[in-house]
């Protein structure tokens, strides 16, 4: 029995009134591109199978099964408005549909949105009619284009290397949601715990003269500060102290009330508008944030002001069911729960900008996330300017979220193939790197995650040549190029220098953000890894040998290891697909705590 997402999909601002429209929905392939022409929005009978949404129809989930090219498809509901949303705007929203989509409501075209891994919402009030109601959203999603933001979704149809199956259409969660004619429609938390402050900014949509806004701030359900607003503009700032000179709530001599992943302490935040004339309560939202910073200080990472040894494994986010989407919300959790139990403190989340839910739980149970964005594999101006669109998007989706401290916008020069040498390719790194700290100065962002670096807030290094345990050359070579810093600057992990010409390193801290992709078969799965082992015993050998590279290194101040779970053809995690280990957990945890993690190495 299909059984659909039914949390709510945007926990970081959260309205007591919902309707989840995830579930079976009317669907259709439309290889020919006639559904317009035809007039597909206003007509049901070509509409000829079920689909079970959010699962795109490549998935088992889905109800569909089919991993073939289909550029076009198209999808259809009726849904009914509660009778109590009366008298309130009703918005339509989108987790994340790929890659563009047209939507319908009644029959009539309302918006259209293109950008396949980040939220929509269209108002959708107009269209209404009072009685049944229907949306229709036509998807178009170029299955060959290689200037599109792809991520690891190939564009060949048998999946293969480091390329998996696409996703095609809607894959997050849709819902709707009454709000107020006077309502919130945004809100940016940023800490600051130097002086103890949480900055609050919101706007104010409709008739905001004469309303006030109340922010209440709770920690741990006691009431800590309150601020009271009489509107005058649609922007609107303040900042609220928590501390109060208090030294024992800062991270003086330990974490207080700040994030970190050994203490995640959250603080609850309610932002409401009152219409004081007339008593009533227009608009109330709920969020949560953290008491978080992060820099870089003297070739290290800081977070809270403190030296802080980053041990992330790379997760890709797939699941063998569901591709891009988890099956539950408890997976996404258990994701995290597993990495924990292994001794990491993070996640490189790659290639991929993931569901607000998996976030969610890095930020409640205390595990860093660096932030990436699907590639296109090719560079062109319409490439450029499509990621970039997509990151204003994703950062102002995702800015309140403590768990992440880093942003990567461009991965082993995917995209930006000549980047080496070619000035234009170099400028589009750079201006992704300075566009993300201008919408987000409080995260470090990583130019080019691998290789051939440009402007960049940490050198990060990919470097598979480990060997295998009797390619023992080979391995004091990776020992060897991991112990200096001199040695890791002037290597050539896969042929490609670590910052493009006419760049160099100017202190940011060094991690090693790719290594490791031990193959380990296990049943009946076929695949490939960067080294193999043949059993759990040899498998815990080979892992403690590459870690023993690491933890040696003089210069290293934190790594990513490829990779939390394996995908498709890919057998190189340290989970099985699904999610079964591969050896004793314990141990890898064991491996992983050689040494403590915030133990300075100059």
């Amino acid at each position: 029995m299909f059984i659909p997402r039914n949390e709510y999909p945007r926990p970081q601002f959260v309205r007591k009134q919902w309707l989840n429209l995830n579930g079976e929905w009317d669907f259709a392939f439309d290889d020919k591109n006639t559904g317009v022409q035809e007039k597909w929005f206003q007509n049901r009978q070509f509409f000829n199978e079920k689909i079970h949404v959010p699962f795109a129809y490549q998935t088992k989930l889905s109800g569909i099964n089919d991993t073939s090219f289909h550029d076009y498809v198209w999808y259809s509901r009726d849904f009914t408005v509660p009778e109590e949303w009366n008298g309130q705007k009703v918005i339509l929203h989108f987790g994340a549909v790929d890659y563009r989509a047209w939507i319908y409501v009644n029959g009539q075209y309302a918006g259209f949105h293109e950008g396949g891994h980040v939220s929509f919402s269209l108002d959708i009030t107009e269209y209404l009619t009072g009685e049944k109601e229907n949306v229709v959203v036509r998807v178009n999603d170029p299955s060959t284009d290689e200037t599109i933001p792809r991520g690891k979704q190939f564009w060949v149809e048998d999946s293969d290397s480091i390329w998996y199956t696409r996703t095609t259409g809607i894959w997050q969660t849709v819902w709707l949601e009454p709000v107020s004619n006077v309502s919130i429609s945004k809100l940016r938390l940023t800490p600051d715990i130097d002086r103890g402050d949480i900055i609050v900014e919101f706007d104010v949509l409709g008739d905001y003269l004469n309303k006030k806004v109340d922010i209440e701030i709770s920690f741990n359900g006691a009431k800590v500060a309150k601020d009271t607003i009489e509107v005058y503009e649609t922007y609107n700032k303040r900042s609220i102290n928590l501390y109060n000179r208090q030294i024992f709530r800062t991270s003086f001599h330990h974490d207080g009330w700040n994030w970190s992943p050994e203490n995640p302490n959250l603080f609850d935040i309610q932002v409401s508008i009152i219409d004081d004339e007339n008593q009533v309560k227009l608009d109330e939202v709920d969020s949560y944030f953290g008491m978080r910073k992060v820099h870089i200080e003297n070739g290290m990472v800081y977070l809270n002001n403190k030296p802080y040894y980053q041990k992330l494994v790379l997760d890709q986010g797939y699941w063998p069911e569901g591709l891009l989407t988890a099956p539950t919300d408890d997976d996404l959790k258990k994701d995290i729960e597993l990495a924990l139990e292994m001794g990491f403190n993070g996640c490189r989340k790659h290639q991929k900008v993931e569901d607000p839910r998996f976030l969610y739980w890095a930020d409640k149970l205390g595990f860093l996330v660096w932030g990436e964005c699907a590639a296109s594999p090719s560079y062109s101006e319409e490439a450029a300017a499509r990621l970039t669109k997509e990151w204003i998007d994703i950062v102002e989706r995702d800015y309140n979220h403590p768990s992440i401290v880093a942003w990567v916008p461009v991965n082993e020069s995917w995209g930006v193939p000549f980047i080496k040498g070619n000035k234009q390719q170099q400028h589009h790194s750079l201006a992704m790197y300075h566009l993300i700290h201008s919408l987000d100065p409080t995260r470090l962002v990583i130019s080019n995650d691998g290789w051939e670096l440009t402007e960049t807030d940490i050198c990060a290094i990919h470097n598979y040549n480990h060997g295998s345990e009797i390619e023992t050359s080979k391995y004091e070579a990776f020992k060897e190029v991991l112990a200096t810093k001199e040695a890791l600057l002037s290597s050539k992990p896969a042929n490609r220098g670590i910052y493009a010409d006419g760049f160099e390193h100017k202190g940011e801290p060094i991690l090693l953000t790719e290594f490791g992709g031990i193959g380990f078969k296990v049943g009946e799965d076929n695949g490939w890894g960067y080294t193999s082992v043949k059993d759990k015993e040899e498998f815990l050998k080979d892992y403690q040998r590459v870690m023993e590279a690491v933890y040696n290194s003089k210069a290293l101040h934190g790594y990513c290891y490829t990779q939390l779970t394996d995908v498709e053809q890919e057998i190189n995690g340290l989970l099985t697909y699904n999610r079964e280990p591969k050896c004793d957990l314990i141990k890898i945890r064991e491996i992983n705590n050689m040494w403590h993690p915030n133990v300075v190495k100059l």
